[in-house]
């Protein structure tokens, strides 16, 4: 029989791919044995003991942080922002400048109403000296006329009106008597007429003395009425110092509200101010949140509403730190329901000094309860985590036995265990990374 030669070359070509598969195939069957032999027959690692504590009672529920406090920062004034000292994330300090608006008009408005206090206060003082002035010239024409500050003035008791009344009614009764004397002839008429002009003299001399007493009369109440202008120029002055003054603290209250301060201490959760940025009285500049202390609202279904009350402790595990629990205390209790989810609102306080916790974050609460129960505890280092599912190695003859269990209260470092591990079992708490079922320990 004749071979052609291309028949002769498909054969070469499949003996070819004999070959190689044959060579695959024995390089992956070394591979498998190369990864058995990998795997340890001895793993050395330490041990604990399942123990039983009596752990208190719960219910769970869940709940949402809340900051204790917030607040929204606005300015008084309106102007242009100079400086901005924070931004989202930061810690202020209560009293610590957080934006620095323009306030040089402000300034301007302050420098005029400064010297229009000046002015005024200059403008007071020559009015006091004008009524001290005043003062002074009644009291001169009041002692000129031997009067008495604050005494009443009257003329007929002037003290000239008063002895040249006297000397009338002396003259006006001599004349009387030199008239009857005439009538008899026992007095020479030269005397009845001297005793006549005296009389008549003295009665020119008290109109004399009225009129100036009614002269002295009419200074005193010049010399008044220019106290009461003076005193008058002096409530005006004093009311222009006074309306400058008003302009002084409204322009030094404009400088001060240009500096606007944080209200109280926390973080800022929100920025709404830009450098050059012109913001108004109804704009908000920053939100600043308290994180010290949270609020945790919990959701409390309508079954379990007897079981909480003000005072009792709770604790809380968050999605960020699912071996760490958080306590708190509730601190007040909502008067009804929830119509659409039949829950009631309660609030507990929870310490947050460390700022681990975020407002905004969903917790599972646990609320403790009075009774207690003996509970099963392994330390957290013998918890091997795979996703959703938590493994342990009970260690037993020698040999790790790989167990699913379920995880209840976390305390400190040890845990809960519900099931999977009994009381005095051992377990391994160290090196179970490279445990695996049916492996060999050494303890």
């Amino acid at each position: 029989m004749k071979v052609n030669k291309f028949t002769i070359f498909a054969i070469l070509i499949a003996l070819s791919s004999l070959i190689f598969s044959a060579c695959g195939g024995s390089k992956a069957a070394n591979a498998n044995v190369a990864n058995a032999n990998a795997l340890p027959t001895m793993v050395d690692t330490t041990t604990a003991q399942a123990i039983v504590k009596n752990l208190p009672t719960y219910f769970e529920a869940t709940g949402n942080l809340a900051s204790d406090a917030q607040i929204d920062v606005a300015p008084t004034v309106g102007g242009k922002i100079v400086a901005v000292n924070f931004d989202i994330g930061n810690y202020v300090q209560k009293g610590s400048v957080l934006v620095q608006l323009d306030d040089r008009d402000a300034r301007i408005r302050l420098e005029q109403a400064n010297a229009q206090v000046e002015q005024a206060k200059s403008t007071v003082q020559q009015a006091e000296s004008q009524v001290e002035a005043a003062r002074a010239n009644v009291r001169q024409t009041q002692a000129r006329l031997g009067l008495t500050e604050g005494s009443t003035f009257d003329i007929e008791t002037f003290s000239q009106v008063r002895a040249t009344q006297a000397q009338l009614t002396l003259a006006e009764r001599e004349l009387g008597r030199a008239e009857r004397l005439l009538e008899t002839g026992d007095v020479a008429r030269t005397i009845y007429d001297q005793r006549k002009a005296q009389r008549d003299q003295l009665r020119a001399q008290l109109d004399e003395s009225r009129s100036t007493a009614s002269v002295a009369v009419s200074a005193i109440r010049t010399a008044q009425s220019q106290v009461n202008t003076a005193l008058a120029a002096v409530r005006t002055a004093q009311s222009a110092a006074d309306a400058a003054q008003t302009q002084t603290a409204s322009a030094q209250k404009a400088i001060s509200d240009a500096t606007i301060y944080a209200p109280l201490s926390g973080y800022i959760s929100e920025r709404n101010a830009d450098l050059g940025e012109f913001v108004a009285t109804s704009g908000k500049i920053a939100t600043i949140v308290r994180t010290s202390v949270l609020r945790l609202r919990i959701d409390v279904p309508e079954q379990a509403i007897g079981q909480v009350k003000v005072g009792q402790g709770i604790s809380l595990q968050t999605s960020a730190f699912p071996d760490r629990n958080f306590s708190g205390v509730v601190t007040r209790i909502a008067p009804s329901l929830n119509a659409t989810s039949r829950t009631l609102i309660v609030e507990a306080e929870v310490e947050n000094t460390e700022g681990l916790l975020k407002p905004g974050q969903f917790a599972t609460v646990r609320i403790t309860q009075s009774e207690a129960k003996p509970s099963v505890m392994i330390p957290t280092a013998a918890v091997k985590n795979e996703g959703d599912t938590n493994k342990v190695f009970v260690i037993k003859d020698g040999r790790a036995e790989e167990r699913t269990v379920k995880l209840g209260i976390l305390e400190n470092d040890l845990i809960e265990v519900q099931q999977g591990v009994q009381e005095n079992e051992s377990v391994a708490a160290s090196n179970i990374g490279q445990l695996y079922d049916g492996v060999s320990v050494r303890q």
